[in-house]
């Protein structure tokens, strides 16, 4: 019989290997038996994939929030808020001499509270948003909050939250929306799209939650409950955000739209330009924590949730229903399609071929698996980031990749990033001609 010790090496050597989410590799190891969500204190731990809706649809789900046929799923509220985005920055630091690569795949990525406020403001939805200057004004803010039932989305700094074991260069770094919906003595329970009950300090949380100045001690708290939104508010509300992912990814910035993919892969090939990889990277110093960040942003085993295509045709076939336009679903395929593209441009960043890549890979994928298993997942999860790291700080002067493949590398991912922005520009101008008829 296979001992849960070996199910979970099958299920983290899928998620290595397909860059899928914890549940997707585990669902293919096991079958899919769907046994229902595990419930703590009342909450149900339901998963999911994108950090921001993910939040939100497990809220309005504890709450009894539905739309007028059912609930408002994932690939729905992803849908509403404005869903994908397009985005690439390389950040140069001088005073630890780091480059770091930035990918944006979901509408307005850059503002860490937009998408939320869009999509509970676009469905009518009864909120309460909090941000507190004071720590311990904050903390029992939220204290009093889930004690009165209610879950908070809040924004904590991912270092301090202790549970991702990240290194100490990470210190202040961000992260994305979490839920809180339970206080035990001195530790809070937290939902990250986990299956499984997971707490965290109460001092940590406080901590992580006050250290980024952007978005300090910010709260998002659902008060609608017991409620269906009307069938043509959320008509409106899904046509609004599909006009305004088109009109967002069809811009002209090339940071914040589709022809970021454009210049990325004119830049990761050309010599001359000072944003340029041959350039940026000449003393190959930092190279594999980009290519490293380029394998974790794209595919969902990592912290963010990926690229999201594969959500957003989801979302289109469930939005085919919803406005009665069946052209909408018709439009998924090439979104699957584009995701498909995305997967293999992760593929030809960080080669599992080397031994120490596809080592770093199943690490990675180790400590997101554990994580989504909950407090029964912390020693390992410990285990693996600390060998993680210690495996990133050995290569940090230079991948683990000889000059000629990693000139080959780079001309694979600019030829892959070129075909991902025309496919992405088609799949627009036919999203936007589907959404007119």
């Amino acid at each position: 019989m296979t001992t849960a010790k070996q199910l979970k090496v099958r299920v983290r050597a899928r998620m290595a290997r397909t860059g899928e989410r914890y549940a997707v590799a585990r669902a293919h190891v096991v079958g899919a038996r769907d046994t229902g969500p595990v419930v703590d204190l009342g909450w149900a731990l339901r998963g999911g994939t994108d950090p921001d809706t993910a939040a939100l649809a497990n809220v309005l789900a504890h709450r009894g929030v539905t739309g007028p046929d059912g609930p408002l799923t994932e690939p729905l509220l992803f849908l509403v808020g404005g869903g994908l985005g397009a985005g690439y920055i390389l950040w140069e630091f001088a005073h630890d001499d780091s480059r770091v690569v930035t990918l944006g795949f979901t509408h307005s990525w850059q503002y860490f509270d937009r998408r939320l406020a869009t999509t509970v403001e676009r469905l009518g939805l009864d909120v309460a948003w909090s941000r507190t200057a004071g720590a311990a004004r904050a903390a029992q803010e939220l204290v009093s909050t889930v004690a009165a039932g209610d879950p908070a989305i809040v924004w904590p700094d991912r270092y301090h939250l202790g549970y991702w074991n990240l290194p100490p260069f990470l210190d202040g770094m961000g992260g994305h929306p979490v839920v809180v919906y339970a206080a035990t003595g001195t530790r809070v329970h937290v939902d990250d799209r986990t299956l499984a009950p997971l707490t965290v300090p109460a001092p940590d949380l406080d901590r992580a939650r006050a250290r980024v100045g952007s978005y300090r001690n910010t709260m998002l708290v659902v008060r609608s409950a017991a409620a269906a939104v009307p069938g043509d508010r959320l008509r409106a509300a899904v046509r609004a955000g599909l006009e305004a992912g088109v009109d967002h990814l069809g811009g002209s910035s090339t940071s914040f739209a589709l022809p970021a993919w454009r210049k990325w892969s004119r830049l990761l090939t050309d010599p001359r330009a000072a944003k340029g990889w041959p350039a940026v990277f000449a003393d190959r110093r930092g190279l594999l924590r980009a290519l490293a960040s380029v394998w974790e942003g794209v595919e969902s085993a990592g912290m963010d949730g990926g690229h999201l295509r594969g959500l957003f045709a989801d979302g289109l076939e469930e939005a085919a229903v919803v406005l009665d336009q069946p052209a909408l679903a018709a439009e998924a395929p090439r979104w699957r399609e584009v995701a498909d593209r995305w997967h293999a441009l992760a593929e030809t960043a960080l080669p599992d071929d080397v031994p120490e890549i596809a080592r770093l890979r199943t690490l990675t994928a180790t400590v997101t698996g554990a994580v989504a298993e909950g407090d029964a997942g912390a020693a390992e999860r410990a285990a693996a980031a600390e060998e993680l790291w210690r495996l990133r700080a050995e290569h940090a002067d230079a991948p683990p990749l000889d000059e000629e493949r990693l000139a080959a590398v780079l001309a694979g991912m600019s030829g892959q990033l070129a075909g991902i922005h025309d496919a992405e520009v088609a799949a627009v101008t036919h999203l936007g001609a589907a959404l007119s008829r």
